[in-house]
C-alpha cells in the first residue's frame, strides 16, 4: 500500500461531460486538480461499447445542439441539429484537446473507496494507492447503474436493461417487450418495430410526446424562446399543446393512453416516430406487466403473449460505489445538496451533473463548475464572499421546478426546469464574482504519474 499526499489539490472522479466541465473550470481559476477515469478515453456515458457506457448504436441527441453544448464550445458547424453519439464522443475529445485537460487525466484506474479524514479526502485506487486530496469533485454520473423493476415470475428468454442494449440483431424475427416510457424505451421500441417480429411496449401511464422539429426548426429552440420571454407555465402548456395536435395530434388518437398528468409534469418523451409505429399496428401498447409466466407475459389488462426478448429501459439507480452516503447528506432517495451540487456544510465537497434536466446538460453541468471553482477559490482569497456562500449553501433550496409539479417517481427524483437552473446558477456567479490573479511562481501542476 502506498501513500501519496496530493492534499494540495482537487480530485475530480471521472472524466464524461460533467468531469471535463469541472476540470475546465478549475484550470480557470489555477485550481490543481486530478481527474480519474476507469475508461481509456474521455466521454462518460458517451463512449460507446465501453462496459459503463449505455448509449446504443443509434443513439442521438435528443436536445439540439445550442441547447446541450457546452457555452463555451460551440458543437461544429456542420454537426447536424441532434449529432450522434460517435459526434458527440468526437466533441468531448476535442474539448478536452482544446481546454489542455488531457494532461490531468488519469486513464484506466478505478476508485475504490473514499473517505474522509479529518479536513481532507482519502482515495483508494486500484492501483494499491492511497491519495490524501484537498478537495474531491464527485462526477461520476447517475445513468449507468441499471434499475430492475420487481415482477413476480420468471421469465425463460432473453432479458436486459436498455444499459446493456447495443444494436437491433438480438431483435431480428422476436416478439420483444419494452417496458418503460422514457426516451430510451421509446427510442428502443421503434428500433423494434424496424427489426423484429412483433413488439410490445408495456407502460404504467399515459404520457406527452412531442417532435424534434417544429416547421424545421428543432422544437426545444423554440420552447426556449418562449422561457426568455418569460411567458407564464399555463400559457406555455397551451401553445406547446396546440404545436403538437398540430403535428402529431393526442396520444390518444393513436391507442395510447390518456396522460394523467399536465403537460410538463414528467419528463419530456421526444419521439414522434413512436406515434407513427403504432398507428401503423408495429408497435403493440401494453399496460402494465402482472406476471411473468416462462415464454409469456401476463399483463394488467389480463392479456397475455408469448415473448422471447424484454428489455427494461426503466431508469437508472443513483449510486456512488465508492463512498458511504453519509459523505453526501443523503435523504434516504438521493443526496441533499444546495443546487444538488453543493454540501450544506461541507465547504471542500462537491457533485457535478446530478440533475435530469428537461434539455441538454452539459452547459449547466459547465455553469454549475463556474460556481463551484469560484467558491473554491474565494476561500482562500475573497473570504468575506465565501462566507456569503457558505450561509446561501446551508439555507433553504430554491425551487427548481419553476413552479411545475414532477409526478412522484424515480427518474423524477433530479428533475429540475432547466431555464430557472441556469439562472439560478448565474446569480450565485455573480455573487462570487472573484477574479483569478494567477502567480507566476506557481504554474499549474500536471497530474504526478506515479
Amino acid at each position: 500500500m502506498e501513500f501519496l499526499d496530493y492534499s494540495e489539490k482537487y480530485c475530480i472522479v471521472g472524466a464524461g461531460s460533467s468531469g471535463l466541465a469541472a476540470a475546465k473550470n478549475l484550470k480557470d481559476f489555477g485550481i490543481p486538480f486530478d481527474v480519474i477515469e476507469r475508461e481509456d478515453e474521455v466521454g462518460g456515458n458517451w463512449y460507446y461499447g465501453r462496459p459503463n457506457s449505455s448509449v446504443y448504436r443509434s443513439t442521438h441527441l435528443i436536445s439540439s445542439k445550442p441547447m446541450t453544448e457546452y457555452p463555451d464550445f460551440p458543437m461544429p458547424k456542420n454537426y447536424p441539429h441532434y449529432p450522434s453519439h460517435t459526434q458527440v464522443w468526437e466533441y468531448f475529445r476535442s474539448y478536452a484537446r482544446h481546454f489542455g485537460l488531457y494532461d490531468h487525466i488519469e486513464f484506466n484506474r478505478n476508485v475504490e473507496k473514499i473517505e474522509q479524514v479529518g479536513e481532507y479526502w482519502e482515495v483508494r485506487l486500484d492501483n494499491g494507492q492511497t491519495r490524501r486530496y484537498g478537495g474531491l469533485v464527485i462526477a461520476n454520473g447517475h445513468n449507468w447503474h441499471p434499475k430492475y423493476p420487481d415482477y413476480p415470475g420468471h421469465f425463460d428468454g432473453l432479458s436486459l436493461h436498455s444499459a446493456d442494449y447495443k444494436t437491433a440483431d438480438i431483435m431480428f424475427g422476436k416478439r420483444v417487450l419494452v417496458v418503460g416510457a422514457g426516451n430510451s424505451g421509446c427510442d428502443i421500441a421503434v428500433e423494434a418495430a424496424q427489426n423484429a417480429a412483433k413488439t410490445f411496449h408495456s407502460s404504467r401511464r399515459g404520457y406527452f410526446y412531442e417532435p424534434k422539429f417544429f416547421f424545421g426548426l428543432p422544437l426545444d429552440q423554440i420552447g426556449e424562446n418562449l422561457l426568455k420571454l418569460r411567458v407564464p407555465l399555463s400559457i406555455r402548456r397551451a401553445i406547446n399543446s396546440v404545436v403538437v395536435k398540430l403535428i402529431l395530434g393526442n396520444p390518444q388518437d393513436y391507442g395510447l393512453p390518456k396522460p394523467d398528468h399536465k403537460l410538463f409534469e414528467t419528463h419530456p418523451i421526444i419521439n414522434q416516430q413512436m406515434l407513427y409505429y403504432v398507428g401503423h399496428g408495429e408497435i403493440i401498447p401494453k399496460g402494465d406487466i402482472k406476471e411473468l409466466r416462462g415464454d409469456k407475459v401476463l399483463f394488467a389488462d389480463g392479456s397475455e403473449e408469448p415473448i422471447d426478448v424484454i428489455i427494461y429501459a426503466t431508469g437508472f439507480n443513483i449510486v456512488f460505489p465508492f463512498m458511504d452516503t453519509k459523505y453526501l447528506n443523503w435523504d434516504g432517495k438521493k443526496p441533499k445538496l444546495y443546487m444538488n451540487v453543493f454540501h450544506p456544510q461541507t465547504d471542500n465537497l462537491f457533485v457535478i451533473g446530478l440533475i435530469q434536466p428537461d434539455s441538454g446538460q452539459w452547459g449547466l453541468a459547465d455553469w454549475q463548475a463556474k460556481v463551484m471553482a469560484r467558491f473554491i477559490y474565494a476561500q482562500k482569497h475573497d473570504p468575506e464572499k465565501a462566507t456569503l456562500f457558505r450561509t446561501i449553501k446551508a439555507g433553504a433550496m430554491p425551487d427548481l421546478s419553476r413552479g411545475i409539479k414532477y409526478i412522484e417517481s424515480t427518474r423524477h427524483y433530479l428533475e429540475i426546469e432547466h431555464y430557472s437552473y441556469r439562472e439560478e446558477l448565474k446569480k450565485l456567479a455573480a455573487k462570487l464574482n472573484v477574479t483569478y490573479q494567477p502567480a507566476a511562481e506557481s504554474p499549474q501542476p500536471a497530474l504526478s504519474r506515479q
